[in-house]
């Protein structure tokens, strides 16, 4: 059964920092890709980050690029999420998903398997 586990989440100032961690379990094969996401409008959410584990290639949204760093630890099945600078708009519940393939890293179709997600308060 796969598990996503997100982590990290809590309540910082403008312009601090902070990093979120993704652990994930349950696959057969460690999943291709992994993603940051955060809620935007509805049910939609807004693609932050991903990473292609085994090339160890990254994308980002415009919205985050030079503050926000995607990285991982492939032995240990975790992603990291390295948020600087950060901004009372990024204030938002952020969520990890992985998949073992995808075409389209940032969109949230791409993904079957999430984790339940972690608050990021960013206050002004």
């Amino acid at each position: 059964q796969v598990q996503i586990v997100e982590s990290g989440g809590t309540s910082v100032h403008a312009g601090e920092s902070l990093i979120l961690t993704c652990t994930f379990s349950g696959f057969n094969h460690n999943p291709y890709i992994v993603g940051w996401f955060r809620r935007s409008s509805g049910y939609l959410r807004e693609g932050v980050a991903a990473i292609a584990t085994r090339e160890d290639q990254t994308y980002y949204a415009d919205s985050v690029k030079g503050r926000f760093t995607i990285s991982q630890d492939y032995a240990k099945n975790t992603v990291y999420l390295q948020m600087t600078n950060l901004k009372p708009e990024d204030n938002n519940i952020y969520y990890c998903a992985a998949e073992v393939r995808t075409w389209k890293p940032l969109s949230q179709f791409e993904y079957k398997h999430w984790g339940q997600g972690t608050q990021v308060t960013v206050s002004s």
